[in-house]
C-alpha cells in the first residue's frame, strides 16, 4: 500500500461518446487504390485529414477561381525549371488554370538555356575553381541582348526574353515557360537582385535595362496581384526570398491604391518551410480575409500531383 494519497476515479464524470466532437471519423479515412483505376480515383481516395484535406481543399479554391475567372498566380523559384517541370507550368498556362507566372533572375537563364539548347544547370564547383562558372558566352549574350532590345521597346523583362524566345529561338521552343507565357499572352514577370545571377557578369550586361525591365515587371506583377480579390490564388513553388518580398510589396501597393484586395488564397511548396513564405506569402496576406496552406515536398512529386488535381476537377466543374 503506498504512504502517498491517491485520487479516487470513481469520482470522474463520464459522458457519451455520442456528445463528443472527433476530428476522425470513418468518412474521412483513406480507400485503398485499385490497380487499374484512375488518377481521380486515386486523389480522391486520400484522406481528408490533415494536410491532405488542406491539398483537397486548396485544389478546389484554384477550381473555384478560375470557374470565377480570378487569377491564379504562380510565384517560383528557377529549381522548378532544373527538376524538369517547365512543360507542367506550361500545360497550365495553355489550360488557362495558371493566369500570371513570376521568378527570379535565374529563371531566365535556365528557361532560356533549355529552350536555346535543350540542356542547363552547370557543375558550379568546377567552373567556380577556374573562373569559367557563368561564363558560357551563348547565354549571356543571348538574354543581355533581348533585355536591352526589350528596354529600347519599353518592355517588362519576362516579356523581352519571351517575346524573342518566342519569335526567334530554333530547337527547344516547346520547353520555354517564358516564351509560351508570352505566345499565350500570360505574363511572366522577372524579379531581379542585381549581381545574382550569370548574365551580370558578361560585358554586355547593362544595368539601367536590367533595373528599368525588371521594375516594369514590379508594376505589372502588382497589377496582376490587384485582381486577386474575392477568390483568387497565389502559389509559391520554391522562391525562399525574392517572390515573398515582392509579393507582399506588390500587395501593399494594390490595397493602397485598390483598397479591398483580400478573401484571397496561397499555398506554399517546398522541401523545407522557411520564414519569408511562411510568413509573408501564407500567414500575413490572409490575415483580412481568405487562407493560407503550406505543403511539404519536392517540387517533382508536388507540382504534377497538383497540377493533374487541378484538371481532373476542372474537368468535372465544366
Amino acid at each position: 500500500m503506498s504512504k502517498y494519497e491517491q485520487i479516487e476515479l470513481q469520482a470522474v464524470k463520464r459522458y457519451s461518446i455520442k456528445k463528443r466532437y472527433s476530428k476522425v471519423d470513418s468518412s474521412r479515412l483513406s480507400i485503398p487504390y485499385h490497380a487499374g483505376s484512375s488518377f481521380l480515383k486515386w486523389f480522391d481516395s486520400l484522406p481528408k485529414i490533415l494536410i491532405a484535406s488542406d491539398l483537397h481543399e486548396f485544389v478546389d479554391r484554384i477550381v473555384a477561381a478560375r470557374l470565377k475567372e480570378k487569377p491564379v498566380i504562380l510565384m517560383m523559384g528557377a529549381h522548378v525549371i532544373k527538376v524538369g517541370l517547365s512543360p507542367i507550368v506550361i500545360d497550365l498556362m495553355r489550360q488557362n488554370v495558371i493566369t500570371c507566372v513570376a521568378t527570379n533572375g535565374a529563371g531566365i537563364v535556365h528557361d532560356s538555356e533549355l529552350c536555346l539548347f535543350g540542356q542547363t544547370s552547370e557543375e558550379v564547383a568546377d567552373g567556380l575553381a577556374d573562373g569559367t562558372f557563368g561564363m558560357v558566352e551563348e547565354t549571356g549574350s543571348f538574354i543581355n541582348t533581348s533585355i536591352l532590345d526589350g528596354h529600347r521597346q519599353q518592355l517588362g523583362l519576362g516579356e523581352a526574353v519571351g517575346k524573342r524566345l518566342s519569335e526567334q529561338a530554333k530547337g527547344w521552343q516547346e520547353h520555354s515557360i517564358l516564351g509560351n507565357a508570352y505566345a499565350h499572352d500570360v505574363p511572366a514577370t522577372i524579379h531581379v537582385a542585381i549581381g545574382t545571377d550569370i548574365i551580370h557578369q558578361h560585358p554586355d550586361a547593362d544595368g539601367e535595362a536590367i533595373g528599368a525591365t525588371s521594375f516594369r515587371d514590379f508594376r505589372i506583377f502588382t497589377s496582376q496581384v490587384a485582381k486577386l480579390h474575392d477568390g483568387g490564388v497565389v502559389i509559391n513553388f520554391g522562391s525562399n526570398v525574392i517572390m515573398p518580398e515582392v509579393f507582399l510589396k506588390a500587395l501593399t501597393v494594390a490595397r493602397n491604391i485598390h483598397k479591398h484586395v483580400t478573401n484571397f488564397y496561397t499555398a506554399n511548396f517546398d522541401m523545407l518551410q522557411h520564414y519569408r513564405p511562411r510568413v509573408n506569402v501564407v500567414q500575413r496576406p490572409t490575415l483580412t480575409g481568405g487562407k493560407g496552406y503550406s505543403f511539404t515536398g519536392h517540387h517533382e512529386i508536388m507540382m504534377p500531383l497538383l497540377a493533374a488535381a487541378v484538371k481532373e476537377k476542372l474537368r468535372l466543374a465544366q
